[in-house]
């Protein structure tokens, strides 16, 4: 096995990372990139030390359970190379990157992506950072696009789907509207009735629902104050008059059109 000092293998971690909204996604996953990895690894003749993950974490942040692993390995010495697969599953910011590469390197250990521009010449370092300063904008431009899309739907009627809906709805087949899931419905309407009409404290409430045995929207038998707290608080469960949607329209919250297809004389939920 080559050597990068003629007295052993040369010792790789992998590192593989994805966060929340990639996971949502297809094409980008953890085995993909591992997989990816291990093929360069066995073409360059490193032996592997160990493969680190860390599913559904954010490169915008170092503080991640799987990069701390990476970094106390780094730091135990005698490793030559961490490898991911592009330079921002290291870090999306590129100072964080820079921070990774000066601390890997005081321990004798190389931080490489499959994306590298090549070597580490001052031209080389030049031109990535060049790129990754040209990715962080058009990540910023993606971000702004789809923040802009968002506010558009919403100003249409439509609902912005996010991993699940409040409790009590279940998203329609396109899941951009809301549909009542009234078996849910039914425990949201009892948590209001307690609270609202028995005048029930927080915890009462909570050690009602425990005692009759209705799980929580995650199936737990234990029901949170905070989250019963967050349920009687939310718009989507409240009645808005006809008045009230259209101070949403005068205020560009929503369209004119969208506010037309309302009935005047029923109450809606916002969210």
């Amino acid at each position: 096995m080559p050597s990068t000092n003629g007295h052993g293998p040369k010792l790789a971690i992998l590192y593989a990372r994805v966060s929340t909204d990639e996971q949502a996604r297809s094409g980008y996953s953890l085995a993909q990139q591992l997989e990816a990895l291990r093929a360069y690894t066995a073409r360059e003749g490193y032996e592997v030390l160990e493969e680190v993950q860390d599913p559904g974490q954010s490169g915008a942040s170092l503080e991640r359970p799987g990069m701390d692993r990476v970094r106390d390995l780094v730091a135990a010495g005698g490793v030559s190379v961490v490898l991911a697969q592009d330079r921002d599953r290291f870090a999306r910011e590129p100072a964080y990157h820079y921070l990774l590469k000066r601390e890997f390197e005081e321990h004798g250990t190389k931080i490489r992506a499959m994306n590298d521009r090549g070597g580490d010449s001052p031209e080389a370092e030049l031109t990535d950072g060049i790129l990754d300063q040209l990715a962080k904008f058009e990540r910023a431009k993606m971000t702004e696009r789809s923040r802009r899309g968002k506010l558009q739907k919403a100003r249409e009627g439509k609902v912005i789907a996010s991993h699940t809906p409040n409790y009590g709805f279940k998203y329609n087949a396109t899941r951009d509207g809301y549909e009542v899931d009234e078996e849910a419905m039914q425990i949201v309407r009892s948590i209001f009735r307690m609270i609202g009409e028995g005048r029930s404290t927080l915890y009462k409430a909570k050690r009602e629902l425990e005692r009759a045995g209705i799980p929580t929207a995650s199936g737990s038998r234990f029901w949170r104050e905070k989250a019963i707290r967050e349920y009687i608080r939310e718009d989507v469960y409240k009645p808005h008059t006809h008045a009230e949607i259209l101070a949403l329209v005068d205020a560009g919250q929503m369209a004119a059109p969208a506010a037309a297809l309302l009935d005047p004389t029923r109450c809606y939920g916002i969210w």
